[in-house]
């Protein structure tokens, strides 16, 4: 990359052995864009074929380029050894005592992926090093009645992974644990798409579901995880696929059975549908304590969409019939037991010429939840007005009035939410999120009012520095008064030394204060908590890599103050050898 007198320039350089070749004695055809946004006082859009909005296809739109006549792809072999080293030490005794190695371990890995052909790729790996080198950012875990959403970050299982996705999540890998080894093939042959994985998982982290709350637990025991997906493409505007997953442990499965498809009836118009059917068994132990059934059960899922989108009109229908037997363990489908619609319609309104502003969106729509005994959820009524203008900014604003059902008791309920960001040059943005009115406090059943606050600051000062920090602020309220006040802060310094090297820090900041004296339930009034990470990374490509680490954690409470818990001292060396 290179900023010229008259512009801005990039040349890569993509080695031949890497790309998906078409088997072909003639000419390849390849579909082809290229896009560079720019945001500034305008929004401009430079791409090689231009895009019709409202246009469902991408891939239809594309340019079409040949060449490369009887070009060759090489063996496609690549083996990338890792050598991992972490070294642990925590307070057995915590918060009192010494520290003592709680591990202190070396560990040789190995990956292996073969192109088999050019559009099909299968990848097996042995005691791998899974680990993220990016932390997770925290999450607000109070007063959610549902299991929380990760994204997923490792690449074994970011490879590859549209091919998992449907209308359900019923694939979540981050459900994947501590996978000891793996098996894992991909392609596309044709109108034919395919992918498969099997995985060994130290430990089993299980959710269960419901239709008000999920509850979780985690079983100290191996299990194997195995997914595999079939999609075929048909006259290019319908696609028709199946899905199935298990997870296998003692005296424990859960397997699930699926199809789906899509109909692009119109560039403008397209039908998803999607059935899913599982059977579970839980040891007994694990059923008993959760209040799940005694022997194995099964249930079934259900969703129907329609979506009509042009480039002023977009609106939809959606239906769902999830059944309280119903388990996708390999999954994140927190909740079951209900049946849901939902209707949406929007407006867009488009200022071709530059301006302060580029779009307006207004919209609106209502769902409908009850669970299979026919005893109501929620229903709610939503509105939204978006707007997108100058210097990359934009808008959000959605308003909601809500009767949610939760302990037998229905909760009127209002309440808004505000978006809005802005990027008024490279050097520096400025983001704002926020939620207010009416919430219910699920811990003591009972209505409340909720108010968070999310600003998120982000500093690139030259080319070789970046900062950001975000804050959530959140306080809760009942007629008895406060009920608890959390703040989340993550401020991350990225120091770019060369292409290849950088180093980068994290802190994280956790405060909860809850007022014990209005739950029901013995709450801790103060939580603390302190998570640090300190980086060194030298990639030389996604697989050759060099990383030196150190995180620790400290913890506080009502009675003790932060005091250091943990601490880890982490490197790996991974090469990617290609043949």
């Amino acid at each position: 990359g290179a900023v010229t007198e008259w512009g801005w320039s990039l040349e890569m350089r993509v080695p031949f052995r890497s790309i998906a070749l078409q088997r072909t004695d003639g000419e390849q055809v390849w579909g082809f864009d290229a896009v560079r946004n720019y945001p500034r006082g305008h929004m401009h859009q430079i791409r090689v074929s231009p895009k019709e909005r409202g246009n469902n296809c991408e891939l239809c739109q594309l340019a079409k380029i040949q060449g490369f006549e009887g070009l060759k792809r090489g063996r496609d072999l690549e083996f990338n050894p890792t050598v991992t080293y972490v070294r642990t030490e925590e307070r057995p005794g915590f918060p009192d005592g010494e520290f003592e190695t709680a591990r202190n371990e070396a560990d040789l890995g190995m990956t292996a992926q073969w192109g088999i052909t050019p559009n099909i790729n299968l990848a097996a790996t042995l005691n791998p090093d899974f680990s993220q080198v990016e932390a997770d950012a925290w999450q607000l875990d109070i007063n959610e009645p549902f299991a929380l959403y990760y994204d997923e970050k490792r690449p074994f299982f970011t490879e590859g992974a549209d091919s998992f996705a449907t209308e359900f999540d019923a694939v979540y890998t981050r459900s994947i644990r501590d996978p000891s080894m793996g098996y894992k093939i991909s392609g596309k042959e044709g109108d034919n798409t395919f992918g498969g994985f099997v995985v060994r998982d130290e430990v089993t982290n299980l959710i269960f579901p419901g239709s008000r709350e999920s509850s979780s637990t985690s079983l100290a025991e191996d299990s194997w995880s195995s997914a595999f997906r079939y999609k075929r493409d048909v006259g290019g505007k319908y696609t028709f696929g199946a899905l199935f997953t298990d997870r296998e442990g003692n005296d424990y499965h859960n397997r699930v059975l699926g199809f789906d498809g899509e109909l692009k009836l119109t560039a403008n118009d397209r039908i998803a549908a999607q059935a899913l059917y599982s059977n579970t068994e839980y040891p007994e132990e694990i059923a008993s304590a959760f209040g799940q059934p005694d022997d194995a059960f099964s249930g079934g899922a259900v969703k129907l969409l329609y979506h009509h989108s042009t480039r002023g009109l977009s609106w939809l229908v959606r239906l769902e019939d999830v059944a309280s037997e119903f388990r996708a363990d390999l999954g994140y489908m927190p909740k079951v037991d209900y049946r849901h619609g939902q209707v949406g319609v929007d407006y867009r309104i488009w200022n071709d010429s530059p301006s302060w502003w580029r779009v307006f969106l207004v919209g609106g729509g209502a769902h409908y939840y009850d669970d299979h005994n026919g005893d109501l959820l929620q229903k709610n009524l939503y509105g939204m007005l978006v707007y997108r203008g100058a210097m990359d900014s934009g808008v959000d604003l959605f308003g909601y009035k809500r009767v949610e059902t939760y302990n037998g008791v229905e909760f009127d309920q209002t309440e808004g939410s505000l978006g809005a960001w802005i990027l008024p040059s490279s050097k520096y943005s400025l983001e704002f999120y926020s939620n207010f009115g009416d919430r219910i406090d699920y811990t003591n059943a009972r209505p409340g009012g909720r108010l968070r606050l999310n600003p998120v600051v982000t500093l690139t000062p030259g080319s070789s520095l970046a900062l950001a920090l975000d804050h959530t602020y959140e306080r809760m309220s009942v007629d008895a008064g406060r009920l608890y006040t959390a703040n989340v802060s993550q401020l991350s310094l990225k120091y770019q030394m060369s292409t290849r090297a950088f180093v980068r820090a994290i802190v994280q900041h956790v405060a909860y204060d809850h007022n014990a004296e209005l739950y029901v339930i013995p709450v801790d009034t103060e939580f603390r908590h302190l998570f640090t990470q300190l980086l060194f990374s030298y990639k030389v490509n996604p697989r050759t890599v060099f990383f030196l680490g150190y995180t620790d954690n400290y913890y506080g409470s009502q009675d003790f103050r932060l005091t250091q818990e943990s601490k880890t001292v982490f490197m790996k060396i991974g090469y990617a050898w290609q043949l």
